[in-house]
């Protein structure tokens, strides 16, 4: 399996979720099986189903976090010497050339992608369109509703 490219910020942020996976939330669901078992019949017990089914989804998902960890890249943008271009990791500072709207976007590996934090995945199109570029560069991106240029106002590693 390929490396996947991942922050060291979205690396602690799954850390930390399978932490709460494992010490909290996997504990809490042993003993709600166990108390709903001590209610006898468990064919017929909502409690005793419900808990088996949120014990699967836990379990599922802490599989899910510790393979995404074990795949991945952690890469740490302050350490790296990009030489002022648009890279991975880089917080990029936009000006939309029609509408003269400024936007900053983080370019993260895309488990940890949330537009409304301003985070975008590194195989989205703006993202694709950025890699490479430098402050003042004007970059062209091929967006549903036509093509939209952005001008890198600033590049930053933090």
């Amino acid at each position: 399996m390929n490396k996947v490219p991942l922050t060291v910020r979205g690396a602690e942020k799954l850390r930390a979720e399978l932490n709460e996976l494992k010490n909290t939330v996997r504990p809490r669901i042993i003993e709600a099986i166990a108390t709903a078992r001590e209610h006898g019949d468990l064919k017929e017990n909502a409690e005793y189903h419900a808990a088996r089914e949120q014990q699967s989804f836990t379990e599922g998902r802490i599989a899910e976090i510790e393979s995404k960890l074990a795949n991945a890249q952690i890469i740490d943008v302050t350490k790296l010497n990009a030489g002022g271009k648009v890279v991975f990791g880089a917080t990029v500072e936009l000006e939309d050339l029609d509408t003269e709207n400024r936007v900053t976007y983080q370019i993260v590996g895309e488990d940890e992608a949330d537009i409304k934090e301003g985070r975008i995945s590194v195989a989205s199109p703006i993202a694709r369109a950025l890699i490479g570029k430098e402050e003042e560069d004007v970059a062209e991106v091929e967006a549903p509703g036509g093509k939209k240029e952005f001008e890198i106002l600033a590049v930053r590693y933090e």
